[in-house]
């Protein structure tokens, strides 16, 4: 599927082009392709060799606190989980305390941890897969739990949004969290549709609910909080938590006597060689991506949308946040980029910047972690995995739509 979707994002692209230069005149679209092709090559570049430093620290620390005996205790805890949406990986497996960082990391909206975290925990999945060149049930579970993971505080938003001039940079906060909680439950109810799953088992009903329960409780309790506040906690707790988790794993490797620097220096060696591994990978999609940008389809797709909702008699405004909400699950610094030219254009407290910034927060980057990911253990059939992640997608960048119209109107 992903050979067809890859082929099918460069073909478009240029027959679309085609008729721009061709019937419409636009003779330097052929130009802006090639230019688009090559930032992206040295894009992909930039991005494997930002993330070696990152990959090197956080793969060490993994490694120390798998020594340390964090990694069993952590699988253990959240064992009672896993064994409903992974079956396949045995009990007490070190994957299920390295998929339980990586999703920590993501709640917290800490993206330079959650990434080299995921990364890892992905190559501990691939030693439970028996066929190494195709995704296997976990690993697309994985995948599909990162790109619709629930970030309950999506600062980086707050952030573009203060300094767009919005009035209270927050009240997205709750329409993010519905809207980031539908793409989540469509993942995993898509996923475990496919690999017939017994989500709606007694056991399993209550464990998530009591996971529920405690999200709504913990959100219930952030609402009570102004803007100044929640930015305050956020970024507090969250960078003390990371501090406290390192120096937690190293405190604990010094009690049971594991040679923490020797570990970490063995972990750190791993993350040149996953940065390098996944290059071709990354360069693969950026390219694609890149060719719809740069052809104009992208345009032509929203001009056409528009022009249907008008036939309709439906209201439009929805449409103007959309380029956000299409580059989402293909680009996230060009889905952000969208936001922040959304909100410039029609003000942060307009109806399209405000969804801007929920579709921003609602899901993650599909393409872009399914090639980083399964890159990185070259994974090369993906099987159901896309489709499954662009319903997550869909479900939540339609909640965002819908959210929006119940609280802003």
């Amino acid at each position: 599927m992903l050979n067809r979707i890859w082929l099918g994002f460069i073909l478009s692209a240029f027959i679309y082009a085609s008729f721009n230069a061709l019937v419409m005149g636009d003779s330097d679209v052929y130009a802006r392709m090639i230019q688009s092709l090559f930032d992206m090559a040295k894009l992909s570049v930039e991005i494997a060799v930002g993330l070696i430093g990152l990959l090197a620290f956080w793969l060490g620390i993994s490694k120390v606190a798998e020594k340390a005996g964090l990694i069993d205790k952590l699988a253990h805890l959240m064992s009672p989980v896993f064994r409903v949406l992974m079956p396949g990986i045995p009990e007490n497996s070190p994957a299920q305390g390295h998929i339980s960082m990586n999703l920590a990391a993501n709640m917290m909206g800490l993206d330079n941890a959650a990434t080299p975290l995921g990364l890892k925990a992905m190559q501990s999945l691939q030693a439970h897969n028996l066929n190494k060149d195709t995704a296997s049930d976990a690993q697309i579970m994985f995948l599909v739990l990162n790109t619709s993971s629930v970030t309950i505080f999506p600062v980086t938003v707050f952030m573009y949004r203060a300094q767009a001039g919005a009035a209270t940079a927050t009240d997205v906060f709750l329409p993010i969290l519905f809207a980031t909680l539908c793409s989540t439950i469509a993942g995993i109810i898509a996923v475990a549709s496919i690999q017939k799953l017994p989500l709606f088992k007694l056991k399993p009903l209550a464990i998530f609910g009591v996971i529920f329960a405690l999200f709504a409780a913990g959100v219930s309790y952030l609402l009570t909080m102004s803007a100044e506040q929640l930015a305050k906690i956020s970024s507090f707790w969250a960078n003390f938590l990371l501090i406290s988790f390192i120096c937690l794993v190293l405190a604990i490797a010094a009690i049971k006597k594991v040679e923490a620097y020797q570990e970490f220096v063995e972990g750190a060696k791993e993350g040149f060689g996953v940065a390098v591994q996944i290059i071709p990978y990354l360069l693969a999609m950026l390219v694609a991506i890149a060719a719809v940008r740069a052809s104009g389809m992208l345009d032509g797709l929203l001009t056409a949308i528009r022009f249907l909702v008008q036939s309709l008699g439906f209201d439009t405004r929805f449409v103007d946040a959309l380029p956000t909400g299409f580059l989402k699950p293909l680009s996230g610094s060009g889905a952000r980029a969208m936001m922040v030219e959304t909100m410039n254009t029609h003000g942060a407290d307009s109806f399209a910047g405000r969804l801007a910034s929920i579709m921003q927060g609602s899901t993650e980057t599909t393409f872009y972690v399914l090639a980083v990911y399964f890159g990185s253990v070259s994974i090369k059939y993906t099987r159901y995995a896309i489709s499954c992640g662009l319903i997550a997608d869909a479900a939540g960048l339609t909640a965002a739509i819908v959210v929006c119209y119940w609280f802003f109107g």
